[in-house]
């Protein structure tokens, strides 16, 4: 049973409503449009909202939505078939009306719409009682997917066909053996017959010239030597090196940092945009600076009018998904190509197929160009953030109420969150603000050394002295094997008696598939409330991505036990200087959670972070 359907245009008009319950369905309903439509996300066909799932239907054509809610547990099996049949029945019956642009006309469609549902739900009844039958292998794409069907054989037809080239490995033989063991071609060779002349093959070549020859051919083995002592570029052995050790018998914390002074002052302010640059990028620069004065030649507007003259002449017409296939399976491929993760890649194309079928296109408007452009509009509008996240002004209206502000860094291991979490404190103290780092990593050796070495580098930048005796960065650490969460909370407590801006809690790396430790790290973010949790993953990464992220937030909202659970509030993109135009694993990320990336990691220095440019990223992206 239905409890809402309601048509609407994509202006926010409701054309026609039906609700069988008193159920007030308008937040169900704004969720979908915030969520799946402005969000370019209306390659999934439900969407669900508490114990609601809502289905839905575009048409591009009229600017329309057609809308389906019902209960979850339900699971009704006649909602897409309704949902195709009413929205057909819709088209047909007010056609002119939705011509002309009249939306606020008394649309009368009470009638037609029973009349539907009651032909799907009778519909729904005779498929289920229909007996299931399961599908034969031979049907499946994993049967077209053999090992036969990837062996090029002789007299095969698909390597004769003209303009494809085929490379094959042929194997010379004696011709004696070819004779021996080739059977007559007209006769069909039984299942025993070929495993036969199979092994013969292979005890020819094993038993031919060739294959003594190779043997012959190796030489003796030599008698077995003892380790030679290894020899240094700098001339001399190992032993005769004993100064390399510069930490022997010296305390760590009395070795001088030697700062380099030049990265004072570059990070003051807003993080600046990240660029990104590809070959193509430039080549297709070279040549617009080429053609530019040829078209400035050209009068200006004489292809515009031929075109548009033609263009009244002749019309226009519907795209169709048939239309736009063979786009979108190029540009998949190109998309997974560029590491987006093979499934977002998958329903990026659907999500631009539904916001195109039914368009209407000028019949000089190339559809490669169509899709492009939409693929395009919509990559941008993911990555664009939803909400803006400004660190500086949150930590100075938390300094304002008289608490630190805190950031919590997750993600997997090795990924670079300690080295991440040096590179936004630096910074933070470039614009004045205090900061206590909460060592809550206490599985990984060395992980407190780590943070002790930043901590000191970071103060030799900016030494007490330049901040009126205030050491502008400071480590809470309570050694190895305590628990994370308690050591986050008296961090914390203490950053707040002692006026500190802003702490920083590095926790352990741990696999999202370690049911443990994230129950630790939903321990921590339950216990501390942080007021930003930042994942950390790595732009390396291709469907990894999608996996990663989907468990860390299903574990946040699993193991806190709230009805409110504290998820990813955004995303630390790490190695962005490894991966050239090979961007994508931004976009599977962002589409994943909805949260935006706030950081970029591009190198090594404290100096190397970024702020994503969305326009940057999609423009190497779509090159």
């Amino acid at each position: 049973m239905l409890d809402l359907f309601t048509i609407f245009s994509k202006g926010g008009i409701v054309l026609w409503c039906f609700q069988s319950t008193s159920q007030i369905f308008t937040p169900s309903v704004n969720a979908l449009i915030k969520s799946v439509i402005l969000q370019e996300r209306t390659g999934l066909t439900s969407y669900d909202d508490g114990s609601l799932t809502l289905k839905y239907r575009l048409d591009n054509e009229f600017e329309l939505v057609f809308v389906v809610a019902f209960q979850k547990i339900l699971q009704l099996s006649y909602v897409d078939k309704f949902l195709d049949d009413i929205h057909l029945e819709f088209r047909d019956k007010y056609k002119n009306e939705l011509s002309s642009g009249h939306l606020y006309d008394d649309f009368d469609f009470e009638s037609r719409f029973k009349s539907v549902l009651r032909n799907c739900e009778e519909w729904g009844k005779t498929q289920a009682l229909l007996p299931k039958t399961m599908r034969k292998f031979e049907d499946s794409q994993k049967s077209k997917k053999t090992v036969a069907s990837m062996i090029e054989r002789k007299g095969d037809d698909s390597s004769k066909k003209k303009g494809k080239t085929t490379k094959q490995v042929v194997i010379e033989e004696p011709e004696v053996a070819k004779e021996e063991v080739e059977p007559d071609k007209n006769e069909p060779l039984t299942a025993d017959d070929e495993m036969m002349a199979n092994r013969a093959k292979l005890a020819q070549r094993m038993g031919s010239p060739n294959a003594k020859k190779g043997k012959q051919s190796k030489s003796p083995k030599s008698p077995k030597e003892g380790k030679k002592p290894r020899i240094w570029e700098l001339g001399g052995t190992q032993k005769d090196l004993p100064d390399l050790e510069r930490t022997k018998d010296r305390p760590l914390e009395s070795h001088e940092i030697a700062a380099d002074l030049s990265l004072v002052g570059q990070m003051k302010g807003g993080i600046k945009d990240l660029e990104v640059e590809s070959e193509s990028e430039e080549s297709e620069e070279d040549s617009e600076e080429e053609e530019r004065p040829k078209r400035q030649q050209q009068p200006a507007n004489k292809s515009r009018g031929v075109f548009s003259m033609f263009k009244s002449l002749v019309g226009s017409k519907n795209l169709t998904k048939k239309d736009m296939q063979a786009v979108l399976d190029k540009l998949q491929d190109h998309l997974i190509t560029k590491n987006v993760a093979a499934d977002i890649a998958t329903k990026l194309c659907d999500s631009v197929a539904a916001k195109l079928e039914g368009k209407v296109l000028g019949t000089f408007d190339s559809v490669a160009t169509t899709v492009k452009t939409t693929m395009t509009e919509s990559l941008v509008q993911i990555l664009s953030p939803t909400r803006r996240v400004d660190i500086l002004r949150d930590a100075l209206e938390a300094k304002r109420s008289g608490r630190p502000f805190t950031m919590a860094f997750c993600g997997v291991n090795g990924v670079g969150k300690s080295t991440n979490l040096a590179k936004i404190c630096f910074w933070l103290i470039e614009n004045n603000l205090s900061v206590l780092i909460a060592a809550c990593d206490t599985f990984r050796a060395g992980a407190v050394e780590q943070l002790r070495t930043h901590m000191r580098h970071l103060n030799a930048l900016h030494p007490p002295e330049k901040h009126k005796g205030v050491q502008m960065v400071r480590l809470y650490e309570k050694g190895y094997g305590k628990d994370a969460a308690g050591i986050a909370m008296e961090a914390i407590i203490h950053a707040k008696e002692s006026k500190t801006d802003i702490v920083l809690i590095d926790t352990a790396g741990r696999m999202q598939d370690n049911e443990p430790l994230m129950r630790a790290l939903a321990k921590l973010v339950k216990v501390n409330e942080p007021d930003l949790v930042l994942f950390v993953g790595e732009a390396l990464v291709g469907n990894e991505a999608v996996d990663q992220l989907t468990k860390f937030n299903q574990s946040l909202a699993d193991f806190s036990q709230s009805t409110k659970p504290h998820l990813i509030d955004g995303i630390v993109l790490t190695k962005f200087d490894t991966i050239d135009d090979k961007v994508g694993a931004a976009i599977s990320m962002t589409y994943m959670t909805g949260q935006p990336i706030v950081f970029v990691g591009t190198g090594q220095t404290y100096t190397d972070l970024k702020s994503l440019n969305a326009k940057a990223v999609v423009s190497a992206l779509m090159k």
